[in-house]
Protein backbone atom coordinates (compact mmCIF):
# COMPACT_ATOMS: atom_id res chain seq x y z
CA UNK A 1 0.00 0.00 0.00
CA UNK A 2 1.09 3.28 -0.80
CA UNK A 3 0.62 6.38 1.58
CA UNK A 4 0.61 9.92 0.32
CA UNK A 5 -0.31 13.64 -0.75
CA UNK A 6 -0.92 13.09 -4.03
CA UNK A 7 -2.18 15.51 -6.31
CA UNK A 8 -2.83 18.04 -3.57
CA UNK A 9 -5.47 15.75 -1.90
CA UNK A 10 -5.61 14.96 1.74
CA UNK A 11 -4.15 11.43 3.12
CA UNK A 12 -4.42 8.96 0.23
CA UNK A 13 -3.85 5.01 0.37
CA UNK A 14 -3.77 2.97 -2.69
CA UNK A 15 -2.74 -0.85 -3.45
CA UNK A 16 -1.00 -2.72 -5.53
CA UNK A 17 1.73 -5.44 -6.20
CA UNK A 18 5.29 -5.47 -5.75
CA UNK A 19 6.36 -6.68 -9.68
CA UNK A 20 10.23 -5.93 -9.71
CA UNK A 21 13.04 -5.53 -7.14
CA UNK A 22 16.54 -3.60 -8.10
CA UNK A 23 14.92 -1.67 -10.82
CA UNK A 24 17.19 0.58 -12.43
CA UNK A 25 14.81 3.25 -14.64
CA UNK A 26 18.25 6.04 -15.37
CA UNK A 27 16.17 9.20 -13.71
CA UNK A 28 19.05 9.52 -11.38
CA UNK A 29 21.96 11.35 -12.78
CA UNK A 30 24.12 13.08 -10.35
CA UNK A 31 27.40 11.86 -9.10
CA UNK A 32 29.31 9.42 -10.54
CA UNK A 33 27.89 6.22 -10.08
CA UNK A 34 24.23 6.82 -9.00
CA UNK A 35 22.37 4.02 -7.18
CA UNK A 36 19.19 2.83 -8.72
CA UNK A 37 17.64 -0.31 -7.00
CA UNK A 38 13.92 0.61 -6.76
CA UNK A 39 10.81 -1.06 -5.53
CA UNK A 40 8.57 -1.46 -8.43
CA UNK A 41 4.76 -1.30 -8.09
CA UNK A 42 1.67 -0.91 -9.62
CA UNK A 43 0.19 1.12 -7.01
CA UNK A 44 -1.10 4.46 -7.88
CA UNK A 45 1.37 7.25 -7.14
CA UNK A 46 1.12 10.54 -8.25
CA UNK A 47 3.19 13.98 -8.28
CA UNK A 48 2.68 14.66 -4.39
CA UNK A 49 3.05 11.15 -3.50
CA UNK A 50 6.89 10.88 -3.13
CA UNK A 51 8.20 11.20 0.73
CA UNK A 52 5.62 8.59 1.25
CA UNK A 53 5.38 5.05 2.51
CA UNK A 54 5.26 2.01 0.67
CA UNK A 55 3.78 -0.27 3.26
CA UNK A 56 3.13 -4.24 3.36
CA UNK A 57 -0.24 -5.73 4.82
CA UNK A 58 1.32 -6.18 8.22
CA UNK A 59 2.12 -1.75 8.06
CA UNK A 60 5.55 -2.52 7.89
CA UNK A 61 7.75 -0.06 6.22
CA UNK A 62 9.27 -1.43 2.82
CA UNK A 63 10.05 1.64 1.05
CA UNK A 64 9.97 5.11 0.57
CA UNK A 65 7.72 6.82 -2.88
CA UNK A 66 10.22 8.22 -5.35
CA UNK A 67 9.07 8.20 -9.01
CA UNK A 68 6.76 7.27 -11.08
CA UNK A 69 7.23 6.17 -14.89
CA UNK A 70 4.63 8.12 -17.28
CA UNK A 71 4.35 10.25 -20.70
CA UNK A 72 2.07 12.25 -19.04
CA UNK A 73 3.75 13.17 -16.07
CA UNK A 74 1.01 11.27 -13.89
CA UNK A 75 0.66 7.88 -13.34
CA UNK A 76 0.50 5.25 -15.73
CA UNK A 77 1.14 1.97 -14.30
CA UNK A 78 3.97 1.79 -12.64
CA UNK A 79 5.51 3.32 -9.33
CA UNK A 80 9.05 3.50 -8.34
CA UNK A 81 9.85 3.05 -3.88
CA UNK A 82 13.39 3.56 -2.25
CA UNK A 83 13.70 0.12 0.08
CA UNK A 84 13.82 1.45 3.11
CA UNK A 85 17.29 -0.45 4.14
CA UNK A 86 18.74 1.93 1.90
CA UNK A 87 17.22 4.74 3.55
CA UNK A 88 18.03 3.68 7.18
CA UNK A 89 21.75 3.11 5.75
CA UNK A 90 22.00 6.58 4.46
CA UNK A 91 19.83 8.45 7.50
CA UNK A 92 22.15 6.69 10.19
CA UNK A 93 24.72 7.72 7.62
CA UNK A 94 24.14 11.73 7.83
CA UNK A 95 23.10 11.49 11.44
CA UNK A 96 26.29 9.82 12.82
CA UNK A 97 29.07 11.73 10.24
CA UNK A 98 27.11 14.47 8.58
CA UNK A 99 27.48 12.58 5.37
CA UNK A 100 26.41 9.37 3.19
CA UNK A 101 29.51 6.90 3.73
CA UNK A 102 29.33 4.39 0.19
CA UNK A 103 31.67 1.98 0.06
CA UNK A 104 33.11 1.30 -3.44
CA UNK A 105 34.48 -1.92 -5.20
CA UNK A 106 36.30 -0.26 -7.67
CA UNK A 107 34.73 -2.31 -11.01
CA UNK A 108 32.66 -1.14 -14.07
CA UNK A 109 29.83 -3.28 -14.92
CA UNK A 110 29.02 -4.39 -18.36
CA UNK A 111 25.95 -2.32 -19.51
CA UNK A 112 22.20 -4.32 -19.69
CA UNK A 113 20.34 -4.72 -22.06
CA UNK A 114 23.01 -5.68 -24.46
CA UNK A 115 22.29 -7.76 -27.63
CA UNK A 116 24.16 -11.07 -28.29
CA UNK A 117 26.45 -10.11 -30.67
CA UNK A 118 27.63 -7.01 -28.97
CA UNK A 119 28.50 -9.22 -25.87
CA UNK A 120 30.27 -11.97 -28.20
CA UNK A 121 32.18 -8.97 -29.48
CA UNK A 122 32.81 -7.91 -26.18
CA UNK A 123 33.57 -11.29 -24.61
CA UNK A 124 31.02 -11.15 -22.01
CA UNK A 125 30.53 -14.58 -20.61
CA UNK A 126 26.93 -15.10 -21.58
CA UNK A 127 26.92 -18.70 -20.00
CA UNK A 128 27.15 -17.57 -16.28
CA UNK A 129 24.05 -14.86 -14.92
CA UNK A 130 25.11 -12.31 -13.75
CA UNK A 131 27.37 -9.24 -13.30
CA UNK A 132 30.18 -8.83 -15.80
CA UNK A 133 33.29 -7.40 -14.83
CA UNK A 134 33.96 -5.05 -17.76
CA UNK A 135 37.21 -3.01 -15.96
CA UNK A 136 39.10 -3.05 -12.28
CA UNK A 137 40.23 0.12 -10.98
CA UNK A 138 44.11 -0.93 -10.32
CA UNK A 139 44.24 0.24 -7.01
CA UNK A 140 40.60 -0.24 -6.19
CA UNK A 141 39.18 -3.13 -3.45
CA UNK A 142 38.29 -5.62 -5.89
CA UNK A 143 42.06 -5.63 -7.43
CA UNK A 144 43.22 -5.87 -4.20
CA UNK A 145 41.57 -9.06 -3.79
CA UNK A 146 42.27 -10.49 -7.23
CA UNK A 147 39.12 -9.73 -9.42
CA UNK A 148 39.94 -9.41 -12.74
CA UNK A 149 38.34 -8.03 -15.96
CA UNK A 150 36.18 -10.80 -17.46
CA UNK A 151 34.96 -12.21 -14.39
CA UNK A 152 31.38 -12.73 -13.56
CA UNK A 153 30.08 -11.71 -10.14
CA UNK A 154 27.28 -14.15 -9.03
CA UNK A 155 26.53 -13.73 -5.22
CA UNK A 156 27.34 -10.58 -2.55
CA UNK A 157 27.71 -12.35 0.61
CA UNK A 158 25.75 -15.42 -0.11
CA UNK A 159 22.46 -13.17 -1.68
CA UNK A 160 22.46 -14.26 -5.41
CA UNK A 161 23.24 -11.24 -8.13
CA UNK A 162 22.37 -11.23 -11.81
CA UNK A 163 21.82 -7.59 -12.49
CA UNK A 164 23.97 -4.08 -12.15
CA UNK A 165 21.53 -2.11 -10.21
CA UNK A 166 20.57 -5.17 -7.77
CA UNK A 167 25.15 -5.47 -6.87
CA UNK A 168 24.91 -1.82 -6.45
CA UNK A 169 22.59 -1.25 -3.73
CA UNK A 170 24.00 -4.34 -1.61
CA UNK A 171 27.17 -2.71 -1.85
CA UNK A 172 25.90 0.90 -1.41
CA UNK A 173 24.08 -0.72 1.74
CA UNK A 174 28.29 -0.60 2.93
CA UNK A 175 30.87 1.76 3.99
CA UNK A 176 34.44 1.89 3.04
CA UNK A 177 36.08 -0.25 5.56
CA UNK A 178 33.34 -3.17 5.75
CA UNK A 179 33.72 -6.35 4.09
CA UNK A 180 31.69 -8.08 1.45
CA UNK A 181 32.12 -11.68 0.18
CA UNK A 182 32.17 -11.96 -3.41
CA UNK A 183 31.65 -15.06 -5.22
CA UNK A 184 32.39 -14.84 -9.12
CA UNK A 185 33.23 -17.26 -12.31
CA UNK A 186 36.32 -17.25 -13.93
CA UNK A 187 37.02 -19.91 -16.61
CA UNK A 188 34.33 -22.22 -15.64
CA UNK A 189 35.34 -22.05 -11.85
CA UNK A 190 33.34 -20.56 -9.24
CA UNK A 191 35.56 -18.39 -6.26
CA UNK A 192 35.06 -16.55 -3.22
CA UNK A 193 36.90 -13.96 -1.65
CA UNK A 194 36.58 -11.24 1.11
CA UNK A 195 36.85 -7.31 -0.21
CA UNK A 196 37.48 -4.69 2.01
CA UNK A 197 35.77 -1.97 0.44
CA UNK A 198 37.20 1.44 -0.09
CA UNK A 199 35.49 5.13 -0.51
CA UNK A 200 35.38 6.66 -4.32
CA UNK A 201 38.73 7.97 -4.62
CA UNK A 202 40.21 4.48 -3.19
CA UNK A 203 40.54 5.62 0.39
CA UNK A 204 39.75 3.37 3.37
CA UNK A 205 36.70 5.38 5.27
CA UNK A 206 37.94 5.28 9.41
CA UNK A 207 36.03 7.85 11.92
CA UNK A 208 38.99 10.37 10.44
CA UNK A 209 37.76 10.77 7.27
CA UNK A 210 34.18 10.43 8.52
CA UNK A 211 35.59 13.81 10.81
CA UNK A 212 36.67 15.81 7.96
CA UNK A 213 33.21 14.45 5.88
CA UNK A 214 31.47 16.27 8.39
CA UNK A 215 33.19 19.33 8.46
CA UNK A 216 31.33 20.63 5.24
CA UNK A 217 34.13 22.02 3.14
CA UNK A 218 35.83 21.30 0.09
CA UNK A 219 40.12 21.35 1.06
CA UNK A 220 43.15 21.35 -0.58
CA UNK A 221 46.72 21.04 0.46
CA UNK A 222 48.34 24.78 0.81
CA UNK A 223 50.88 24.70 -1.92
CA UNK A 224 54.80 25.02 -1.09
CA UNK A 225 54.93 28.48 -3.25
CA UNK A 226 51.46 29.59 -1.09
CA UNK A 227 52.80 28.64 1.97
CA UNK A 228 56.55 30.42 1.01
CA UNK A 229 54.44 33.97 0.31
CA UNK A 230 51.93 33.90 3.26
CA UNK A 231 55.24 33.10 5.65
CA UNK A 232 53.49 29.82 6.85
CA UNK A 233 55.01 26.10 6.99
CA UNK A 234 51.68 24.86 5.20
CA UNK A 235 47.73 24.66 5.57
CA UNK A 236 45.02 23.87 4.69
CA UNK A 237 43.28 25.82 2.02
CA UNK A 238 39.00 25.72 2.49
CA UNK A 239 38.15 26.47 -1.10
CA UNK A 240 34.25 25.72 -0.45
CA UNK A 241 32.01 25.35 2.88
CA UNK A 242 28.80 23.53 1.85
CA UNK A 243 25.28 23.78 3.43
CA UNK A 244 24.65 21.66 6.62
CA UNK A 245 28.61 20.84 7.30
CA UNK A 246 30.07 22.19 10.89
CA UNK A 247 31.37 24.98 9.41
CA UNK A 248 28.75 26.11 7.80
CA UNK A 249 26.25 26.00 10.77
CA UNK A 250 29.06 26.63 13.41
CA UNK A 251 31.06 29.26 12.24
CA UNK A 252 31.21 32.29 9.24
CA UNK A 253 34.36 30.99 8.04
CA UNK A 254 34.49 31.77 4.42
CA UNK A 255 36.35 30.52 1.38
CA UNK A 256 39.90 30.71 0.77
CA UNK A 257 40.70 30.29 4.66
CA UNK A 258 43.48 28.74 5.14
CA UNK A 259 43.82 26.67 8.38
CA UNK A 260 46.93 26.27 9.84
CA UNK A 261 46.16 24.45 13.49
CA UNK A 262 43.19 22.27 15.36
CA UNK A 263 43.17 22.89 18.98
CA UNK A 264 47.01 22.59 19.67
CA UNK A 265 48.35 20.57 17.07
CA UNK A 266 49.80 22.40 13.70
CA UNK A 267 47.97 20.97 10.25
CA UNK A 268 49.85 21.69 7.45
CA UNK A 269 48.33 18.96 4.74
CA UNK A 270 44.96 17.83 4.55
CA UNK A 271 46.68 14.07 5.99
CA UNK A 272 47.38 16.28 9.40
CA UNK A 273 44.27 17.74 9.51
CA UNK A 274 42.45 14.69 9.62
CA UNK A 275 44.83 13.06 12.53
CA UNK A 276 44.25 16.13 14.27
CA UNK A 277 40.62 15.95 14.14
CA UNK A 278 40.60 12.71 15.41
CA UNK A 279 42.33 13.57 18.52
CA UNK A 280 40.25 16.50 19.45
CA UNK A 281 37.34 16.77 22.11
CA UNK A 282 33.81 17.88 21.70
CA UNK A 283 34.63 21.55 21.79
CA UNK A 284 38.09 22.75 20.15
CA UNK A 285 39.38 25.90 18.32
CA UNK A 286 40.80 26.12 14.57
CA UNK A 287 43.12 28.52 13.87
CA UNK A 288 44.62 30.14 10.78
CA UNK A 289 44.74 33.10 8.16
CA UNK A 290 42.84 34.37 5.58
CA UNK A 291 45.32 35.33 2.09
CA UNK A 292 44.44 39.28 2.50
CA UNK A 293 45.24 39.46 5.76
CA UNK A 294 48.06 38.94 8.26
CA UNK A 295 45.51 38.36 11.16
CA UNK A 296 45.06 35.14 13.07
CA UNK A 297 41.32 33.71 12.86
CA UNK A 298 40.20 31.52 15.27
CA UNK A 299 36.86 29.49 15.22
CA UNK A 300 35.23 27.76 17.80
CA UNK A 301 33.73 24.32 17.55
CA UNK A 302 31.36 22.58 19.94
CA UNK A 303 29.71 19.42 20.20
CA UNK A 304 31.46 17.97 17.53
CA UNK A 305 31.76 14.09 19.17
CA UNK A 306 28.65 14.82 20.20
Amino acid sequence: MAIGYPLNLDVTVTQGIVSAKSRNIGINTQGTAPVEAFIQTDAAVNPGSSGGALVNTNGELVAINSAIASPTGAFAGYAYSIPSNLMKKVIGDIMKYGSVQRGYIGISMAPEGLEDAKKKELGINTDVDGVYVMEVAPQGAAAQAGLQKGDVIVKVNGIKVDENAQLAELVARQKPGDKVSLTFVRNGSEQTVDVTLQGKMGEFASMKSAAVQSMGADLSDLTKDDAAKLGVDGGVVVNNIKEGGVLSSQTNMHPGFIITKVGDQPVKSIDEFRDALSKQGSNFQIQGIYPDSKEVYYYGINDFKK
